[in-house]
């Protein structure tokens, strides 16, 4: 809001007095210190360990802190005189504190040095960050410990700039900080009431009609409030500059006005610009200064999501955790969210998302006695359309997001509104209209969310998440103190702190009287206009979570299969442990690929882990499965059936059918190739492209005229702001088609199988693909290996195709979402760059293509005229990005990606596709073959998971859901004797039949009626 030269005059006279008397009157007396130090030689150390250490002196000053380096400080002293038993301290107008600044660089929390306060014993007391010093006192003798993290501020201020400190291999090792003070200090609470009313007012100015009566007071109030204290005695007249502002702040909020539930909040990343091990400390750090801050205010309430963190603070302060317990159960310390952390939505596969949901509730049960109601997501990319589903599966029933507020084209139309998922599920969904999860609660920010929110027809309150976030911090006294001043303050929304479950349930009943129409429904998924390059960026990390995902269904199918086949110990504790490692990476920084390389370089090692020991349980499984014997036993993970294995079993080579006869020709033309199997015949350019791709069994070309297919293409890629975040739209305009080779030949040629291969160099990197046919199958199987040395370059793979499709389908978790292939929205336009899962199809009524991959979840789709006038539908699959922050390195080294492109394909081969590119037979030495522990019959019902009940009981639990979008019945039927089978939701609870209609021909049998897209977890009790 403008300001007038009156205002002006006026704020710049208090900004002063507020720097030069208030200021320096909050602290009415001091006494230093002693302190002593030790530097930690490597990673942090724990606290009996950093005690036991020969501690130096460290006066003010000292230098402290390389890159990522862990500091101990010790500090003693004892309180002076007279200051704990002063009438002063009794009355609460004075308050005993220590001071405690490390020698922070900046105002923001999180994102450099910070500290965690230590009794002798061990017990955490508190954080310490730049606008968070204090430690409240009460012993006359002073003996604390300060573990003091020397992370450094990696953040830029363009957030596309390299930088060396996202590492500790390239950080150096030169002191970040100097040790500034150490005091005890008696704080005048007087003085600092006052700085709380100033600030409180002067916020009211900025937001209130220069033309108002209630602007025209406040101003007067400021302006006449610096007349009242005397600058030679603040502290003595403090009392009356607080008169003078009183009549403002007495003013009450209208009746009947927006009302603001406001819920601390502190976003902690679990990891970004820092590693998951310093998010640990953070967690730390914030818990405990948001207990300290609850002893001192009952009514103070605090949101926090995550039960990694919670696991984390449990570990390693188990003192801490305890009275996390107690302020659990006295509804001052919240969980939320349900999820293991704040994950990414769009790119885990439908199981682990149903895992977070899972191990999340299931801690917070456990652990804490509390079942969370909602999923809280304030700050992930974009929200996949099969979430409200997941989320009503695991017993829960609201969601909470802000990010979408990012949107950089289109505003999404409501803030609290009813949210659709794929199948039909329905959530209610709240974005804060105050547009951040880090609130301070400034007039301001509580301002804009009454401006801001757009159900005002239907609903009244909002929810404001403050509280310092992203780096930890939390809520302060300051932001209690500015909650108490606008809890009714004209100009203002009524402000209530309280719990979010409060704000869903008060919202419920709200929008149910609000009558037809109301609330308003979103369906499916909630598209982030902004961040479109994390569906590319740390190819490695991408690639690592789709294996681990994969490698944990078969682990725990044939773990399994294995204990109610030959009575093996099933490892649960193990399979958890790989579960909650892989979730972990699931984290929005972390598989987004927008974290520091550090970040990356630990990722790749647990899933090196995550692989090596879910392959030892597959291994274990499979010996005991198979018995002893000198025969091939192949075995099959996926869902259907193929080259005659069944589907979740297996069968000695000698027994399985083989694929059917057919054979594969090579033929030289030109400078190309010709490659003929019984179903297909294709031509290869010289570059190893696919100049034509015609479909033997339905009599016409997929190729668009005038294009070639498997098209390597090269763009720049140099985003406007957020580098390992962003393909902005201007990446388009420039573009290099790979289209020469350095070779082609033909490396295998067999009856049943032929592979050309060609290579080629781009820049500094190196580009090898081989392209199998095979017969009997319209598919072209791609390999495509990139040893990739390129910066701010993105490679893309196109399959211009000639196919009229104003539609694309792309897999989704339990599912598919189809996106517009036009542009006739601005909502279109923005949905530039998309995110699909195993697979994605195109198609014309009677015919379509399909391109499935076994890593990639970057695509686009676009329609182009074609040489024959046509249109021509572009399917292309971002393979690599090469951005320069946070990581400099990103994606340098080794990749390799596999496509499959079938041609005359629907969605139920695309499915089955999918699922084999990321599912091959294994073979292994045996004497016998695998039964299937359950098998099922019926077109488009799909098991996503096989596994043994999590209590212990040995039951079996299948998870299920219909992938082809329509309706389906099917009987799902137990290999084992069985006693019967119940419904269940993802924590393996019962709830009435949603999908069960009756029995089967054996004990323990379903007959399923399924909607498109639902979602059923059955299971079946052992006899």
């Amino acid at each position: 809001m403008p300001v007038d030269v009156d205002a002006a005059r006026v704020l710049q006279r208090v900004q002063r007095f507020l720097h030069e008397r208030l200021t320096p009157a909050l602290v009415a007396g001091r006494a230093p210190l002693t302190v002593t130090a030790w530097t930690a030689p490597g990673e942090p150390v724990p606290f009996g360990e950093a005690v036991a250490q020969e501690y130096a002196p460290a006066p003010p000053g000292t230098p402290w802190g390389a890159p990522w380096s862990t500091t101990w400080f010790r500090m003693t002293g004892d309180v002076p005189d007279g200051w704990l038993a002063s009438d002063a301290v009794r009355a609460g107008r004075h308050a005993v504190e220590l001071a405690i600044d490390l020698g922070f660089t900046t105002t923001q929390p999180g994102f450099q040095a910070e500290g965690l306060v230590l009794r002798p014993d061990g017990v955490a007391v508190k954080g310490l960050s730049p606008l968070n010093q204090a430690v409240p006192w009460a012993d006359a003798t002073v003996d604390v410990f300060v573990e003091a993290a020397g992370n450094p501020d990696v953040g830029s201020s363009t957030w596309y700039g390299p930088t060396p400190l996202g590492d500790p291999l390239t950080a150096g090792t030169d002191p970040l900080y100097a040790l500034r003070s150490a005091e005890v200090v008696l704080r005048d609470v007087e003085v600092w009431e006052l700085w709380q009313d100033l600030l409180a007012v002067q916020g009211l100015v900025e937001v209130t009609d220069p033309g108002s009566t209630r602007y025209a007071r406040a101003l007067r109030a400021l302006d006449l409030v610096v007349d009242a204290i005397d600058p030679r005695d603040v502290a003595g007249t403090a009392s009356e500059g607080r008169a003078v502002l009183r009549p403002v702040l007495d003013v009450p909020a209208a009746a009947g006005g927006h009302r603001v539930l406001a819920t601390g909040h502190a976003h902690i990343d679990s990891a970004w610009l820092w590693p998951a091990r310093e998010t640990v400390r953070k967690c730390s750090r914030t818990f405990a200064s948001v207990v300290s801050l609850m002893d001192e205010r009952e009514d103070f309430v605090f949101a926090c999501s995550s039960a990694q963190q919670y696991a984390w603070v449990a570990e390693r302060h188990p003192e801490l955790f305890e009275r996390i317990r107690e302020k659990v159960a006295a509804g001052q310390f919240v969980p939320v969210g349900g999820m293991w952390v704040e994950s990414d939505t769009n790119m885990p596969g439908g199981e682990a998302l149903a895992r977070q949901m899972v191990e999340g509730k299931r801690y917070f049960l456990d652990e804490l006695g509390v079942e969370t109601q909602d999923v809280w997501l304030p700050d992930s990319f974009g929200y996949t359309g099969a979430l409200p589903q997941i989320v009503r599966a695991a017993g829960s029933r609201w969601f909470l997001s802000q990010k979408l507020s990012w949107n950089d084209t289109n505003a999404m139309p409501h803030h609290t509104f009813s949210w659709e998922g794929i199948d039909g599920s329905r959530v209610l969904a709240h974005f804060p209209p105050v547009d951040t999860y880090n609130s301070n609660l400034s007039p301001r920010e509580l301002a804009h969310a009454e401006r801001n929110f757009r159900d005002k027809d239907v609903a009244s309150t909002s929810l404001v998440p403050f509280g310092w976030g992203d780096g930890g911090g939390g809520p302060t006294r300051e932001m209690l103190a500015a909650a108490d001043r606008a809890r009714s303050l004209a100009g203002l929304p009524e402000v209530e702190i309280g719990s979010p479950n409060t704000f869903f349930e008060r919202a419920e009943q709200e929008l149910a009287a609000a009558g037809p129409g109301s609330p308003a429904v979103w369906s499916g998924e909630m598209y982030l206009e902004y961040h479109r390059g994390t569906y590319t960026s740390q190819a490695r990390t991408k690639r690592g979570n789709r294996r681990s995902e994969h490698l944990l269904r078969e682990a725990e199918l044939w773990a399994a299969t294995a204990t109610v086949r030959t009575g093996a110990a099933y490892p649960a504790d193990e399979l958890r442990a790989l579960w909650r490692v892989v979730l972990l990476h699931q984290f929005h920084d972390i598989l987004p690929g927008s974290s520091i390389g550090w970040v990356y370089r630990q990722a790749e090692e647990a899933y090196a882990d995550v692989e090596h020991r879910a392959e030892a349980v597959i291994a274990a499984a499979l010996t005991a499965l198979v018995g002893e014997g000198d025969g091939t036993v192949r075995v099959n993970a996926a869902p259907h059936d193929r080259d005659g294995l069944p589907a979740l079993g297996g069968a000695l080579a000698s027994d399985a059918a083989g694929a059917g006869g057919g054979t594969v020709e090579v033929l030289r033309e030109g400078d190309g190739l010709r490659v003929r199997t019984d179903l297909l015949d294709v031509r290869l350019t010289p570059g190893g492209q696919l100049a034509s791709v015609r479909d033997l069994a339905a009599d016409r070309e997929v190729v668009a005229p005038g294009t070639v297919a498997n098209l390597l293409q090269l763009h720049r890629d140099v985003p406007r702001q957020w580098d390992a975040w962003d393909i902005d739209a201007e990446y388009r305009r420039t573009v290099q088609d790979l289209l020469d080779a350095d070779s082609l030949e033909v490396v295998a040629e067999k009856p049943d199988l032929a592979v050309v291969r060609t290579s080629r160099t781009v820049g500094e990197s190196t580009i090898v693909q081989d392209l199998t046919f095979r017969p009997g199958t319209r598919v072209v199987e791609i390999d495509t290996e990139v040893d990739w040395h390129e910066r701010q370059r993105l490679l893309k793979l196109a399959f211009p195709l000639d196919v009229h499709a104003d539609r694309s389908a792309a897999e989704t978790q339990f599912g598919h979402v189809h996106r517009p292939t036009h542009t006739n929205t601005s909502w279109d336009v923005a949905r530039y760059e998309i995110c699909a899962h195993r697979w994605l199809h195109v198609g014309e009524p009677g015919y379509g293509v399909s391109v499935a991959n076994d890593a990639t979840y970057g695509h686009d789709v676009t329609r182009t005229v074609s040489d024959d006038g046509g249109t021509a539908t572009v399917v292309r699959q971002s393979l690599l990005r090469a951005p320069l922050f946070p990581d400099p390195e990103a994606d340098q080294g080794t990749h390799r990606f596999r496509t499959v492109l079938h041609v005359g394909a629907g969605i139920p081969e695309a499915v089955v596709d999918g699922y084999r590119a990321n599912l091959p037979v294994r073979e292994v030495r045996g004497g016998r073959g695998v039964e299937p522990l359950v098998t099922v019959s019926g077109a488009g019902v799909v098991v996503e998971a096989v596994k043994l009940a999590d209590d212990g009981s040995g039951d079996v639990v299948v998870r299920l859901y219909e992938a082809h979008g329509t309706r389906a019945r099917a009987v799902v039927t137990p290999g084992f004797d069985a006693a019967g089978v119940t419904e269940v939701d993802l924590l393996e609870r019962e709830v009435p039949a949603r999908a069960v209609v009756g029995g089967g021909d054996v004990p323990g049998a379903a007959a399923l009626d399924v909607r498109p897209f639902q979602l059923v977890t059955l299971r079946i009790r052992r006899a």
